[in-house]
């Protein structure tokens, strides 16, 4: 069983080296909406409900009162159909009273629009904390500074300053945990920039299988809007329970953008992990985006 996953890992690995290079340029992908790292992005996105460690900045802060650990985090993303590069490195610490994560994300583009290249850039820059109150319920909030460059051609959308996130967790049961989300609430806006709110429900339905959906909403835009996720992770073990080899599959379906399909894979031992995980756009367009990360553990509380 190990041998194959370890050659699956390889081949997937294989696979989406050769789209990225394939996938041809798309100018209208936003960059801090893709700043998603492999787990998020193998589940279909669809982690608001289960977002811990450095998953909590990009989804929900509340999630990062959801277990015990000090994780050093960097990862890498590249989005060939617009040339991004997307660069993220988080601390976050969840084994005292108010967990709590520093990070810093870049995201660089270089689309193409009516002929001409256009040069996008953003830095943000912030920390992330939350609070469990007992056992069920678990309440964050982020501030970020953001200076964001090229989202408009002219200039006229070039933003810098702080932006807020507040998020909840209700751990209805020990198998169903339930969230809400709002991002962007006050501050700093701009067309990549947007506030929105978002839900999702995880499901633990055994050591090695979880499942969840989500939903995301812009509240800045005139048109439709309304973004669905749904995936699941399976995580086998081996004989002697330490290193694990997680699965993952999901979907998701912007009514703005079209479809897309969804998976990764990874390694975690006692001290690190890796992981990769892509989304493949296979309606309305064919956006591909690949992202890789490395995790270090320190102390893990029970």
């Amino acid at each position: 069983m190990l041998a194959l996953t370890r050659t699956t890992l390889a081949g997937l690995l294989g696979t989406f080296g050769v789209l990225a290079v394939a996938a041809p340029a798309r100018a209208d992908a936003g960059l801090l909406a893709d700043a998603l790292g492999p787990r998020e992005l193998g589940t279909g996105e669809a982690r608001r409900a289960d977002a811990t460690g450095a998953a909590a900045i990009s989804l929900n802060p509340a999630g990062l009162a959801l277990n015990r650990e000090l994780v050093f985090e960097g990862s890498y993303g590249y989005r060939a159909t617009d040339r991004a590069s997307l660069v993220g490195v988080s601390a976050c610490d969840s084994t005292n009273v108010a967990p709590g994560c520093f990070y810093y994300r870049y995201a660089g583009a270089s689309p193409e629009l009516d002929g001409m290249e256009l040069h996008q850039r953003t830095h943000v820059g912030g920390i992330t904390l939350a609070r469990a109150f007992g056992s069920r319920i678990h309440l964050g909030m982020g501030t970020k500074y953001i200076n964001s460059k090229g989202a408009a051609m002219d200039g006229s959308e070039d933003r810098a300053g702080f932006n807020w996130d507040i998020g909840a967790v209700f751990s209805v049961t020990d198998v169903i945990h339930v969230a809400a989300v709002g991002y962007n609430l006050r501050g700093t806006h701009n067309i990549d920039i947007a506030r929105s709110v978002g839900t999702g429900i995880s499901l633990h339905l055994s050591s090695e299988l979880r499942a969840g959906f989500d939903a995301v909403w812009n509240l800045d835009t005139d048109g439709a809007t309304g973004r669905y996720g749904g995936g699941a992770e399976y995580f086998i073990v081996s004989s002697d329970g330490r290193t694990g080899y997680p699965l993952r599959a999901g979907a998701v379906h912007d009514v703005a953008d079209g479809t897309f399909v969804t998976a990764g894979l990874g390694m975690a031992g006692v001290k690190y992990a890796l992981d990769v995980g892509g989304r493949l756009q296979v309606r309305d367009g064919d956006e591909l985006q690949i992202t890789a990360s490395l995790r270090i553990f320190g102390p893990r509380l029970q």
